[in-house]
């Protein structure tokens, strides 16, 4: 007899023995019978017994034995508790054991309490099992969760509620791996994490949308859901074009629009709505539901740009709501798993919106800068990840020229402090070189105009109306050539920096000196002399004994130092010169 017939000898000898205890209410015996079915399930599935024949051998007699019309309801009930686990690990032996098993599995939900069924299932999908991190182990389980909330009769919430964190949990633990993420199996998972919507919408339309919190739920659900199908985006987004134009067509029936969800407005309003008076802790699985909603507009502008025309003007034409939607693609920028293309597609959607804003036009008085201070330092910070780490010189460079649009977009006061808290916050030597020459920009373009020379003497003892015009702006030079952990600055590991330093530093004290002003304080003896003391001379002896360290090294990297050494030398000591002069006018 052969391996795949003693399997279903002994599969119908356990079912019988199962079937028996259950009939005579010998409930002691029916656990232990059912029990050593699941054991048996369990060596199939794990290969004990071999091959994939067995498998399939299993599944097939136990999906007739099911459908069976003399199979008592009370059988049915009782195997429904135990056994989707164990079909659903037979199901990932091959695509025809899938099939079985998925046909068992929605078989005992057709069959048995929906709300029964849920709670079965999210256990299925929570507990311990081989097969884990297998999207096949899923996928029915997923199907069948979907079937069973649209039969669910009363308090769908309650148990929507407890089931999508355990959805999402899984899918979040089978899709991490963005390797595997665009195979059919994972696919597969997706569509049916799609069908999931589905059966929430369908629900929702059969209370006729009195259910507030219910449809709130479903709008939160596919934000999340949007992250993960993003995440697993390959070189060509057009491929997931379907998936996402179906969660479009359900934005309305949320209440969402394209300009609330890139606002944030209406995810602030779902969340708090979920979050009134409930204990649970369910909503910490919808962690990245601004993101979803940040990438649901860039789908919508992927896909059907000539919808979103209205939204970027509307952004373009009212600084608070622009702000907030740059507060809202920072979630899209920081994320570690979302592709570069649709990265890329965030920074071309931010351009075209700063692109059109009237820079010349006054800033609103009425905004409190203050509410809006910290989530703009956090957008900054997060562009600068594109400009440092993208790959594509074209996307790091467009990147770069939205952060300049961004910074230009605030008020002066707010520009230079979060320029001075990135620099401070930032421990790139390269970066902290581009936002020194963001500051250089900044000071040339805001550098007070000339007025006759009878005014000469009372301009330079003034006071600019520009924050990057008083001694403070000093403070960025400062920061790189005496760093708040004391000495001078590392090299050759920040040459970078201090080149830029020592470039502003110059620029200040050769446009106040030519201007006869002294707006920040550069020409003041007592700066001078501090300049001199505490920041060029040290300088200027860690720079003399790096290259004679170097110079003693007959290598590559010691070439690259000195090479890099050679235009700092320069700027500080043309410095040094400048400083010296000026001091001697002041004796």
């Amino acid at each position: 007899m052969s391996v795949a017939n003693t399997n279903s000898l002994r599969l119908q000898q356990t079912l019988d023995s199962c079937s028996q205890s259950i009939a005579n209410g010998d409930f002691k015996k029916s656990e232990e019978s059912i029990s050593i079915l699941v054991q048996f399930l369990d060596s199939v599935s794990s290969g004990t017994n071999e091959s994939e024949e067995s498998a399939f051998e299993v599944v097939s007699w136990m999906y007739h034995y099911l459908i069976s019309p003399s199979l008592d309801q009370a059988v049915i009930d009782a195997l429904a508790f135990e056994l989707p686990k164990a079909v659903a690990k037979l199901g990932c032996a091959s695509t025809r054991c899938f099939e079985n098993a998925e046909r068992i599995i929605h078989h005992f939900v057709n069959s048995c309490s929906p709300r029964d069924m849920v709670s079965i299932l999210c256990e299925a999908m929570t507990s311990s099992s081989d097969g884990f991190d297998n999207p096949s182990y899923f996928t029915p389980l997923l199907g069948a969760l979907a079937k069973a909330f649209e039969a669910l009769q009363r308090r769908p919430f309650e148990q929507v509620k407890a089931a999508l964190p355990v959805v999402i949990k899984v899918l979040e633990a089978v899709l991490s791996n963005p390797e595997e993420a665009n195979d059919t199996n994972s696919v597969d998972l997706l569509n049916k994490s799609i069908l999931i919507a589905h059966s929430l919408n369908t629900i929702c339309i059969k209370l006729d949308g009195k259910d507030k919190k219910l449809i709130a739920l479903f709008g939160l659900y596919v934000l999340q859901i949007t992250v993960l199908i993003s995440n697993s985006v390959g070189a060509q987004a057009s491929i997931y074009f379907p998936m996402m134009l179906q969660f479009s067509n359900l934005l309305s029936y949320f209440g969402f629009t394209y300009l609330g969800l890139i606002t944030g407005h209406e995810v602030d309003t779902t969340v708090d709505l979920l979050s009134q008076g409930d204990e649970d802790d369910y909503m910490s699985c919808f962690s990245h539901v601004r993101c979803g909603a940040a990438l649901t507009v860039l789908w919508g502008d992927l896909s059907t740009k000539q919808d979103l025309k209205a939204v970027k003007d509307e952004l373009s034409k009212y600084q608070s709501k622009r702000w907030e939607a740059v507060g809202m693609l920072k979630h899209i920028f920081t994320s570690t798993k979302l592709p570069w293309e649709l990265k890329k597609h965030a920074i071309d959607f931010l351009f075209c919106i700063m692109e059109s804003v009237d820079l010349q036009k006054d800033h609103d008085a009425s905004l409190d800068y203050s509410v809006y201070t910290p989530s703009l330092y956090a957008s900054l910070q997060a562009i600068q990840l594109v400009i440092v780490y993208a790959s594509d010189p074209l996307l790091r460079k467009k990147a770069f020229d939205t952060f300049k649009m961004v910074l230009a977009d605030l008020p002066s006061s707010l520009r230079f402090d979060i320029l001075m808290a990135l620099t401070r916050n930032s421990e790139l030597s390269s970066m902290i070189a581009i936002l020194l020459g963001c500051v250089k920009e900044e000071m040339h373009r805001e550098y007070p105009q000339t007025v006759s020379k009878e005014n000469e003497s009372a301009k330079a003892e003034s006071n600019s109306s520009s924050p990057f015009w008083t001694d403070k702006v000093l403070d960025f030079v400062e920061f790189v050539l005496r760093p708040p952990h004391g000495g001078p600055p590392i090299l050759p590991e920040f040459t970078d920096a201090v080149l830029s330093a020592l470039n502003l530093y110059r620029f200040i004290l050769i446009t106040e000196s030519s201007g006869n002003t002294n707006y920040s304080q550069v020409l003041s003896k007592n700066k001078l002399q501090k300049v001199y003391r505490e920041w060029l001379e040290p300088l200027r002896a860690l720079v003399c004994g790096v290259r004679a360290e170097n110079q003693k090294d007959n290598n590559e990297l010691a070439f690259d130092a000195l090479c890099g050494l050679n235009p700092v030398e320069f700027v500080l000591y043309r410095c040094i010169e400048l400083v010296e002069e000026n001091l001697k006018r002041a004796s």
